[in-house]
């Protein structure tokens, strides 16, 4: 069993509800089945531009249509209590970029996880630790990131979260909420 199935049976082990990019093909497809078919509620959020290219045959759960990206990423913020990364290309590197930025500004405190399946994701764990190192990120930025290895192991981690807090906080809002200076 590879490392990202396990994650989605510790997931549905645990009856955690998926909110997820809305495809139905490869990886984001597998992990919307295999909740699904556990029992848990599945909400994939998804920009009207992409439905050609990221749904084939019968959806999922529900299924909501945005207008673009930006709305896609605020509405999956805001249904979900936490952000994990599988390994994956730009699209989910610039998602789990945002979500760690989101956290930093005090947009959000919702956990923010990262299953490093095989070490994929040590070179860019390695430019963060670069970024510290250079002053261009804060120390306690730095741990805004929950890493883990295993599924379980980042599961454990998720659940025992505590939210990092930062200078650069403010007042925490939804995404989207107006903010009242």
């Amino acid at each position: 069993m590879s490392l990202r199935s396990s994650f989605f049976i510790q997931q549905v082990d645990r009856k955690i509800d998926l909110v997820y990019g809305g495809g139905s093909v490869g990886l984001m497809g597998l992990v919307s089945r295999t909740v699904f078919n556990g029992g848990c509620n599945v909400l994939g959020v998804i920009p009207k531009a992409l439905l050609r290219h990221e749904i084939s045959g019968e959806a999922i759960g529900e299924v909501k249509i945005v207008s673009g990206m930006h709305q896609r990423k605020a509405e999956m913020a805001k249904h979900a209590d936490a952000f994990i990364a599988l390994p994956g290309g730009y699209g989910t590197m610039e998602e789990l970029l945002e979500m760690i930025s989101w956290s930093q500004l005090g947009i959000h405190e919702k956990p923010v996880g990262l299953l490093n399946v095989d070490g994929y994701y040590n070179s860019l764990l390695a430019l963060f630790d670069k970024g510290v190192e250079e002053g261009f990120i804060e120390e306690s930025a730095s741990h805004i990131l929950i890493i883990a290895n295993t599924a379980e192991e980042l599961v454990k981690k998720m659940e025992d979260h505590a939210p990092v807090r930062n200078k650069v906080e403010g007042k925490t809002t939804q995404v989207g909420e107006p903010l009242n200076l």
